[in-house]
């Protein structure tokens, strides 16, 4: 009986490492936290649009800017907080393997650890460039495609 657990557990364990090494996996998981934090803040998302409702009939058009200014910033924010959920296993694995390396090749506990710190500050700040980078262009993307619908219903209802 217990031995035929164990079994299951074996299976249900390598049935789980095949599917979270697909690329595939990481992709809908990456979609799923994408649209948890969008769905979550959805409130934040309709008051920028209401906001951009009730100011669009100004005779300029400097509103239609502010709220794809604004909602490019949050998709911005939305995307680094996706990506850095998805990331955070796989930075965690890599300096894992840094320091476990650095040990067995001989070095003293002493500099392990401060090899190990310099380590975690490049990873740092690599992870949070790459970051930057990727909502800057998705927050970027999304204000301009943002103020091209905003100024055209603009445009139209005038």
């Amino acid at each position: 009986m217990a031995d035929n657990e164990e079994q299951e557990r074996t299976t249900s364990y390598k049935l789980f490492l095949r599917v979270i090494s697909k690329r595939r996996t990481w992709v809908c998981l990456f979609l799923v936290v994408y649209a948890i934090l969008l769905s979550s803040s959805w409130n934040s998302l309709n008051s920028i649009v209401d906001w951009y409702g009730e100011n669009h009939r100004t005779s300029s058009g400097w509103p239609a800017v502010y709220a794809s200014v604004l909602l490019g910033a949050v998709f911005g924010v939305l995307s680094m907080a996706a990506a850095l959920f998805i990331a955070v296993p796989a930075i965690v694995v890599i300096w894992i393997s840094v320091v476990v390396s650095m040990a067995f090749a001989g070095k003293s506990r002493r500099r392990v650890v401060v090899e190990g710190r310099k380590v975690t500050k490049e990873i740092a700040g690599f992870v949070f460039r790459v970051l930057l980078k990727e909502g800057n262009v998705v927050a970027l993307l999304c204000a301009l495609l943002a103020y091209f619908v905003f100024f055209n219903s603009y445009s139209s209802s005038s």
